[in-house]
Parts: structure tokens; C-alpha cells; sequence
């Protein structure tokens, strides 16, 4: 992307997939991709350099529209604070009653622990799910379930149950975005604080 700026101001963003007309003068196409940033720079026009420092994960956050500004002889592209969105379910309040939006007290908005248990939960059961025929082969033929199988869905319930209570226990968007963060160790382990559903 590019801007034009005209007196110290931007005034024209630009996708550089066409022509301009400048002054009465016709420029190609080709400037974008053939001339210097100094070339197009002495004609007003600048690339936009994009400055990320503020953008979030939009998983976890909402981030701003961003900006343009010119100065020291650059057009920047900046984010905005970021909100995080809500870990907590929301509610109507008062005023959205009054406002027509809802009754108060009732469930306005599933908030990000609502949604990441949900996901645990989906997790949990397609992974058991691939040892159900084991369960139903049992109760038809009365053939032993064998130990490592009944091992591995007893440890896919309490992971699910410990990991559902770290959700939970999570006192703002930060503090799951944390549990959900990767780091290597410095045996190359990669992993994360919520850890995973195991699989077989």
C-alpha cells in the first residue's frame, strides 16, 4: 500500500495496481514497482510502513482500526490499544433492558472461558470416541477391555477435568492467553502451561 501526501498531509491512500495523474502529469502503473522510494517520494508518494507494536492476537483481543500518520518523511500504519475480550460470560444489564436489548440478568455474550471449555469438552470426546468400540465391544461380547485403553480414557477425563479447572480459574483474557502460550525449554520440550488432551 502506499499514500499520497500533498502539502504535509496525506490525502489519497493508494493499492498501486493503477496509473495516477499528478499535477496534470500521467504516471504508470509501473511507478510502484519500478522507481525508488525516492523517486516516488519526490512526487508525494510514500510506501506505508507498517508499525505492528500494539497489534494482539485476535484471539484473545480486539484490536483497533489502524491509523495513518506522516512525519520524518515516512507514511506509518499503528494500531490503537487493543481491548481484550470478555473471559467471563456477559449479562443484559439494567440499561440494555431499558434500551430493549435484552431482559436484565439474562446471558448477553458467551465469554472466551465458556468457548475454550466447549473446546476442551469436543476434544476430550473425539479422542475417546476412538475407543468407544472397546466400551461397546465389552457390553455385547463381554470381551476384556484391555488395561492400556482403559488407562488412556481415564487419563483423557482427568486431563480434560484439570484443564477445564485451569480455564476457569483464570482471572482475566491475559491470564488464558498465558495457558494457551507455547515456550520451548532447553531440552527443546515445546509445550504450553494448559497442556494438551493426550492422544494415542
Amino acid at each position: 500500500m502506499f499514500a499520497l501526501v500533498e502539502s504535509g498531509s496525506i490525502t489519497k491512500m493508494l493499492n498501486g495496481n493503477k496509473g495516477i495523474t499528478l499535477n496534470d502529469l500521467q504516471y504508470p502503473r509501473a511507478i510502484y514497482t519500478l522507481w525508488t522510494e525516492a523517486e516516488r517520494n519526490a512526487i508525494g508518494i510514500y510506501s506505508i510502513v507498517y508499525d505492528d507494536t500494539n497489534k494482539k492476537d485476535e484471539k484473545w483481543y480486539i484490536n483497533t482500526n489502524q491509523s495513518y500518520a506522516f512525519g520524518s518523511g515516512k507514511v506509518t500504519a499503528t494500531y490503537g490499544s487493543a481491548t481484550a475480550k470478555a473471559h467471563a460470560d456477559t449479562n443484559f444489564s439494567a440499561q440494555d433492558e431499558e434500551d430493549g436489548l435484552g431482559t436484565e440478568g439474562e446471558l448477553a455474550t458467551r465469554g472466551l472461558k465458556y468457548n475454550l471449555i466447549r473446546d476442551v469438552k469436543l476434544e476430550a470426546a473425539g479422542e475417546l470416541a476412538k475407543t468407544d468400540w472397546y466400551i461397546t465391544r465389552k457390553a455385547e461380547k463381554s470381551t476384556a477391555i484391555p488395561s492400556a485403553i482403559t488407562t488412556h480414557r481415564n487419563l483423557v477425563r482427568s486431563r480434560q477435568a484439570a484443564m477445564e479447572t485451569a480455564i476457569t480459574n483464570a482471572s482475566d483474557t491475559p491470564a488464558l492467553e498465558t495457558l494457551y502460550t507455547y515456550t520451548t525449554d532447553s531440552d527443546g520440550v515445546h509445550s504450553r502451561p494448559l497442556a494438551e488432551i493426550p492422544t494415542l
